[in-house]
C-alpha cells in the first residue's frame, strides 16, 4: 500500500516554473567540477575529483536506455571508467513502471545486451523483490520502496545523462536516483500515480517533483557520505532516455561533464548552464523545464537539506580556475549527431 500522507492533505509547493538567478540565492557554496572533454578521458577526470569516499561494493546507477536508444552515455566511456577506477563495481538498474523494453527482468536483460552493457555485471535490483528505506522529513512519504539489492552496496556512483524529461522537465542526478532506484511496481507507482484511478501518470508538476525528490532522499540518506555524482551534458533531447528511438531530436548543444559530491549543486549547475546559453540554444530545454515546473526539483532539494544551490564551478581544462555558468557555454557549437 502507499505510505504517503494523502489523507492528511499535504500541499505541493509552488514556483516550479520559475528560474531563480544565482544572485538571488543564499547559503553556502559546494564545489562542482567541469570539463568540456566529452570522452572517456573527460569522464574519468571528472569522476576522480569526487571519488574519495567511494569504497567497498560499488553500485553505478546509470540509465541503460531502451533498445538502440541514441542518446545514452557511450558504453565505451563507462567501460574505461570502470576498468580504471571501479573494478568490481556493478551497474545497477530497476525495471520500468511502463510497458516497454525494460518492463520485466527478462525483457530488461535482453535490452541491456542489445545496448552493449555487457562489460560488467548489471544488477536489476528489483529482480528478486523490494525493500523500503525511510524518508526523513518527507511530506508525501514515510518510506520509499526500492529494489531489494540496493542495500547490498556500500557506495553509490550516480552516473547521469543530463537531458530533458517528459514529466520532470529535466533529468539529472535527482531523477536518475529518485525514479531509477525506486522499484518498477511499487516505488514508481507511489511516485507517479494517485491510488484507485486509471491514469498512471496523473501526479504532475510540483507534487511529482516533490515525490521524486523524497525518493532520492531515501537512497542518498542510506549511503550517507558514500555517494557521488557525475552528470554528462551530451545529446540533450528534451525527451528522457526512456523514450529510446522515439525521443525528440536533439537541438541543444553539447556542453561537457560535471561532477560533485552535492546532488543539488550539480543539478543546479547543469540547469544554470542551460539558462546561460543563447536564447536559440536554450529554448527547447527551458520550455520543457518550465512547462513541467521542473525547478521544483531544485527548490525542494534545498528545503529538504539535500545540498546547496550555490557552488564554486571549477574548470578542469584550465588549471582549476573558478568560472561561471556563462563561461562554461562560451564557444558552444550547434549540435551534430555523432
Amino acid at each position: 500500500m502507499c505510505t504517503c500522507d494523502k489523507c492528511g492533505a499535504p500541499t505541493p509547493g509552488t514556483g516550479g516554473q520559475t528560474y531563480v538567478p544565482y544572485e538571488e540565492r543564499c547559503g553556502n557554496e559546494s564545489i562542482v567540477y567541469f570539463t568540456r572533454k566529452l570522452s572517456a578521458e573527460g569522464l574519468i577526470k571528472a569522476y576522480e575529483q569526487v571519488c574519495s569516499r567511494i569504497s567497498g561494493h560499488v553500485g553505478v546507477k546509470l540509465h541503460t536506455g531502451e533498445q538502440h536508444g541514441p542518446n545514452i552515455i557511450p558504453r565505451e566511456w563507462v567501460k574505461e571508467l570502470i576498468e580504471k577506477d571501479l573494478r568490481g563495481a556493478n551497474i545497477i538498474e530497476t525495471n520500468t513502471y511502463y510497458d516497454g523494453d525494460r518492463y520485466t527482468t527478462d525483457l530488461h536483460r535482453k535490452t541491456i545486451e542489445v545496448n552493449g552493457w555487457t562489460f560488467c555485471p548489471v544488477d536489476i535490483m528489483d529482480e528478486f523483490g523490494t525493500t523500503t528505506l525511510p524518508v526523513k522529513g518527507g511530506k508525501w512519504f514515510k518510506k520509499m520502496s526500492v529494489g531489494a539489492h540496493l542495500t547490498n552496496y556500500d557506495s553509490l556512483v550516480a552516473l547521469t545523462h543530463f537531458k530533458g524529461h517528459t514529466c520532470g522537465g529535466f533529468g539529472g542526478s535527482n531523477k536518475n536516483i529518485g525514479i531509477g532506484c525506486a522499484d518498477g511496481r511499487i516505488g514508481k507507482m507511489w511516485i507517479h500515480t494517485t491510488p484507485l484511478q486509471d491514469d498512471q501518470w496523473d501526479i504532475v508538476e510540483e507534487e511529482f517533483m516533490e515525490r521524486m525528490t523524497e525518493s532520492t532522499k531515501a537512497t542518498i540518506d542510506y549511503f550517507g557520505k558514500h555517494v557521488t555524482y557525475v552528470n554528462v551534458m551530451r545529446n540533450m533531447s528534451v525527451s528522457c532516455d526512456c523514450e529510446g528511438l522515439a525521443a525528440e531530436p536533439v537541438v541543444t548543444p553539447n556542453v561537457g561533464i560535471l561532477s560533485s559530491t552535492d546532488i543539488l549543486a550539480i543539478d543546479q549547475a547543469c540547469v544554470d548552464i542551460i539558462y546561460a546559453m543563447t536564447p536559440e540554444d536554450q529554448h527547447a530545454m527551458v520550455e520543457r523545464i518550465e512547462t513541467r515546473h521542473g525547478h521544483r526539483q531544485l527548490s525542494y532539494m534545498k528545503e529538504l537539506g539535500m545540498g546547496n544551490n550555490r557552488y564554486v564551478l571549477i574548470d578542469l581544462d584550465n588549471g582549476g580556475k573558478r568560472i561561471t555558468a556563462a563561461d562554461a557555454v562560451i564557444g558552444l557549437k550547434p549540435f551534430v549527431q555523432e
